[in-house]
């Protein structure tokens, strides 16, 4: 369990929770969901002492939750926020067994996993519980300790004004920073996804990696659910600060959280977009390669036709020279066989132009 306190301008780590609320500032303790049992005595007891109230037993379980949905809630005292960000190389590599190969067809997809941060939101006091090494914890605070001038070493840096103001504020700038990694990651589905739709639709293309294809489909389903929980959880909070808001904040302090919280909802919004559609694409390209190979089929009964049509009078001749009858014209005449051969050649080169003339023969690039 890690505590940072936050005044105006300043921030410092603690040993230990203070035993009240500080007069201006916040407190924020982070602690990692493995030792959340461990620590969970000391951190019933700095909710206590600088929020005001103990965490709910259901509240505590739904913290350890690892597959708890993103997912909003309350209590008269405290906000708490559930939300699903997006996981990292090595959490996907140490849930795979593997890393994923970008050479694979549509291997970008299998990075699509996810981990759940909880949020605890009092007036002075911000809880928030992370995956084991989470990066959004430590990206947070070396972006501040790295925007501050140090006068007394790690314990006392004196930070510019970019340091967030109320828990709320921090809650959001790193809800904000999780859904961007979502948005990032949109470049590499998008490549992967256009790859394989140029091998899907590729003239000599014979062999459609299906099964990769469904995992991919199954991914951008996963995602849209859990994009629509992450805008449900964002909307709901968004609301209750519409109706309650904070009575410790003033009003360009509200503004300035309403407005970070639509920044974050309008970026999912944006997640979801694009994964409708990429979805999109993915089902447009499966109907243009039916409708490719449909057209290369019917292009192969087009010619198999021409040359039937092209063979059918030469076998009419020939069935007609082939019947036993003595009076049968020309079957005694020296001359007669080059004559039948050449008038069945002249027929098949005239049937062959013609056909030729009308693309019958023709080969569709």
């Amino acid at each position: 369990m890690k505590i940072v306190e936050f005044a105006p301008g300043t921030l410092r780590f603690l040993d230990a929770a203070p035993q009240r609320a500080p007069e201006s500032g916040f407190i924020w303790i982070w602690v990692e969901r493995d030792s959340l049992e461990t620590d969970l005595p000391r951190l019933q007891a700095a909710a206590l002492a600088i929020g005001g109230s103990a965490l709910l037993d259901l509240h505590v379980k739904d913290l350890a939750n690892r597959a708890h949905p993103s997912h909003y809630d309350y209590t008269s005292v405290y906000d708490m926020v559930t939300f699903r960000r997006l996981a990292t190389e090595p959490e996907v590599r140490a849930e795979l067994g593997h890393a994923p190969s970008p050479d694979t067809p549509l291997g970008a997809f299998a990075r699509i996993r996810t981990r759940a941060v909880g949020f605890v939101v009092f007036d002075r006091l911000l809880i928030t519980v992370h995956p084991d090494g989470c990066y959004a914890a430590q990206a947070f605070i070396q972006r501040y300790l790295s925007d501050a001038v140090q006068a007394e070493g790690i314990a006392g840096a004196t930070a510019r004004s970019r340091l967030p103001s109320n828990p709320a504020d921090l809650m959001l700038r790193m809800l904000n920073m999780m859904v961007d990694s979502y948005l990032d990651l949109r470049k590499d589905l998008s490549a992967g996804l256009d790859d394989w739709q140029q091998q899907l639709l590729a003239p000599k293309s014979r062999d459609a990696n299906w099964g990769a294809l469904l995992t991919a489909r199954n991914a951008l389903h996963a995602l849209e659910d859990l994009c629509e929980e992450q805008k449900d959880a964002m909307q709901e909070w968004l609301d209750s600060q519409h109706e309650q808001p904070a009575p410790w904040a003033s009003q360009s302090d509200r503004d300035g959280l309403l407005a970070r919280a639509r920044d974050v909802v309008e970026h999912i919004e944006r997640v979801v977009h694009h994964v409708r559609r990429m979805a999109q694409g993915a089902e447009t390209a499966v109907q243009i390669h039916f409708s490719a190979m449909g057209h290369r089929t019917n292009e192969v009964m087009r010619t198999l036709t021409a040359l039937t049509a092209i063979f059918l009078p030469l076998n009419l001749i020939a069935g007609i020279f082939g019947m036993n009858f003595e009076g049968l014209p020309l079957i005694h005449a020296a001359a007669a066989f080059w004559w039948v051969v050449g008038a069945m050649g002249l027929i098949a080169a005239t049937l062959a132009l013609v056909f030729w003339r009308k693309r019958y023969l023709a080969r569709t690039r």
